[in-house]
């Protein structure tokens, strides 16, 4: 307990950040507690309704609460970043340390392929692909999914590259390690916490990909309430009903500087151990 009190003294903006990214989770998670309207629910008579004390965020041209929609937004812009980040982390982690250690024609051939990808844009390939597969949040997760792993798979070719030159490596190949023990054991704990700081940073990162996919309507497809969605549904009435447009990009805003300011904080300690 005194070390979670003092480790929350040396670190408040990592402690502050972290709340607030709980308190986004939470909102995700209780959406239906939070939200007073179904974000389906439409009534035309209650159409581009302004904000006020029923509807605090206004109304669409549906007449569907706004407010409820970028609540339950969060749990549906949250997931699919979170289930995109965790993806492209573990294929393009496993496939770079696998370039990295063995080298040779293992190396050629992911490092390649990795090369082909990066010569394309990576959000005109996204758009691609999605228009390709076809519109929905679950084609527009896998095809950023295809684009992402390669600069997980490089940057973790790097680290393996220089870790795997280290004297407690050698120690391990000499005393009869096993290939997957020293992997495991040596050379994947110690590439980890930079893998760490990339992929909370990509989180922010992912979150905007999606809803600029949804946006070109490449991504979720109406009524589903995404916030990039919302923001192309509104942009037709940005000068009469604003509201259909500031408060999801508020909320993408929030979601995004939080977790853009949590990966700093976590850098910044991680920085730290290593210097200690």
């Amino acid at each position: 307990m005194n070390k979670f009190k003092e480790f929350i003294k040396k670190n408040k903006l990592f402690t502050a950040f972290s709340i607030i990214i709980v308190l986004i989770i939470l909102v995700a998670v209780f959406a239906p507690n939070i939200a007073h309207y179904s974000p389906y629910e439409s009534n035309l008579g209650n159409a581009f309704l302004p904000p006020s004390k029923e509807h605090i965020f206004g109304t669409d041209k549906l007449g569907r609460d706004i407010f409820s929609r970028v609540i339950y937004g969060t749990r549906i812009s949250l997931t699919s970043a979170l289930i995109l980040v965790i993806s492209t982390f573990l294929i393009g982690t496993v496939l770079g340390v696998l370039a990295g250690y063995f080298n040779g024609i293992v190396d050629d051939i992911i490092m390649r392929i990795s090369d082909m990808m990066i010569s394309f844009p990576g959000m005109i390939l996204a758009i691609a692909m999605a228009g390709i597969m076809g519109s929905s949040i679950k084609n527009a997760i896998i095809a950023i999914m295809i684009v992402s792993w390669t600069k997980y798979a490089r940057l973790t070719r790097s680290l393996v590259l220089k870790v795997k030159n280290e004297d407690y490596v050698y120690a391990a190949k000499v005393s009869g390690g096993k290939t997957i023990h020293i992997l495991v054991r040596h050379i994947v704990p110690n590439i980890l916490p930079t893998l760490i700081v990339t992929a909370s940073t990509d989180i922010g990162t992912m979150i905007l990909e999606l809803a600029g996919l949804s946006f070109l309507g490449f991504g979720a497809q109406s009524p589903t309430p995404e916030w990039g969605l919302m923001l192309n549904e509104g942009r037709a009435y940005m000068l009469d009903s604003p509201w259909l447009m500031i408060y999801p990009g508020l909320a993408i805003c929030i979601v995004v500087v939080a977790f853009n300011l949590l990966s700093d904080s976590l850098r910044d300690i991680l920085d730290k151990k290593e210097i200690c």
